[in-house]
């Protein structure tokens, strides 16, 4: 279960990753070493997840919650296009991640 745990958490640093890379391109360039960290704790998350979750589960779900979560925190707090479409493909990423999740 720690495993599953640690693969959430991978996801969410990398979806507060991308979101620290935003104010970074922004202009905010003293963000720089909180991406750089963001992005080493998913790694390191998502490496541990590994140690028991297959690598391709772990990546297809790790990279599942970065885009789901990244369309969603762009349309909430940056008022990205709100389509049915793109609420659709994010629920087909959700989807598919529990998918993956009940069979691996």
């Amino acid at each position: 279960m720690i495993h599953w745990i640690m693969l959430l958490a991978a996801g969410l640093m990398e979806v507060f990753g991308v979101i620290v890379m935003k104010r970074f391109v922004d202009g905010q360039r003293l963000y720089l070493l909180a991406i750089i960290g963001c992005f080493a704790l998913s790694f390191t998350c998502l490496s541990v997840a590994m140690q028991e979750i297959s690598m391709g589960v772990a990546y297809a779900i790790w990279t599942g919650i970065g885009a789901a979560g990244g369309v969603i925190v762009g349309v909430v707090f940056y008022k990205e296009d709100r389509s049915l479409l793109k609420l659709l493909c994010v629920c087909v990423i959700i989807a598919a991640s529990i998918g993956l999740k009940a069979i691996g």
